[in-house]
């Protein structure tokens, strides 16, 4: 079986509070993008999970890796075969568009579809939740307003269709856990639901990535791609997740020059 498994986008990220837990709670509107990685499942007659993957080379230890890590829990939970898992790696990682988590999640939906286990969102929801706070979304693929630590969803409509999305990352990640330590957290004075209703040229001065400030000073680079996007016609840019990654929405792609250590991807 051969899946497609989706980036993600950040349409505005709040964070509002630090739990108890070491974790912040947040708001935000996840949108799946038609960036994809490609992975592949081959059920095998014995329990071994065989991992092998082309693409964007990763720097990780095979037990760590995110789709090997929901295979296994599938299997224990469903007590299914072993597998090849192979995954072509489009998506950059350290770029807060969701790869890992994306993948993960679609692990355990072609687990359901493979071997005809039935389950439905909830149940995979349950499962996805407990390998990243990113992955509940991608069960469901829809738009989503994401609160709590970014499990909690709601699914909400959201209208892109008129525009194009252009997406770049410079050739460094963002540790996670340097971003959450950078940023302040605030209650919004306003639902991050109402302000997307307001038109597209609006957004710039109403929703934000709180990581945008938080990092900026310290990634003047990150300020400069944002900036080379309104420079070029967008309607909106945004940092996605805690970066690197920024996309910008046109009403037609423009044609732009980056560095050619840049990651670029633009929407057809």
């Amino acid at each position: 079986m051969i899946s497609f498994p989706p980036a993600k986008i950040n349409l505005g990220l709040r964070i509002t509070e630090k739990r108890g837990d070491g974790f912040h709670n947040l708001e935000t509107i996840f949108i799946a993008t038609s960036l994809c990685d490609v992975l592949e499942i081959i059920p095998r007659e014995d329990h071994q999970v065989l991992f092998s993957q082309s693409g964007i080379p990763l720097d990780i230890d095979f037990e760590k890796n995110l789709c090997v890590k929901a295979y296994k829990m599938m299997m224990e939970l469903f007590e299914l075969p072993g597998a090849n898992i192979y995954l072509h790696k489009v998506i950059p990682f350290g770029a807060g568009l969701g790869g890992g988590s994306s993948d993960a999640a679609w692990i355990i939906k072609m687990c359901d579809g493979l071997y005809h286990l039935n389950l439905n969102d909830a149940q995979m929801i349950k499962v996805a939740s407990t390998l990243g706070s990113d992955c509940p979304f991608f069960i469901l693929n829809r738009p989503a307003f994401a609160c709590g630590k970014g499990e909690k969803l709601i699914s909400i409509e959201i209208d892109l269709q008129n525009l194009k999305m252009l997406i770049v990352k410079p050739p460094f990640e963002i540790s996670t856990p340097l971003a959450y330590s950078k940023v302040k957290p605030e209650i919004p004075e306003n639902d991050l639901r109402s302000l997307i209703q307001a038109p597209y040229d609006e957004w710039k001065d109403k929703i934000f990535n709180d990581f945008e400030k938080a990092l900026f000073s310290d990634y003047p680079e990150l300020a400069s791609i944002k900036q080379k996007f309104y420079d070029y016609g967008a309607v909106y840019a945004s940092m996605s997740g805690s970066g690197s990654a920024f996309y910008g929405l046109f009403p037609s792609i423009p044609d732009i020059d980056w560095p050619v250590d840049y990651f670029v991807w633009k929407e057809k």
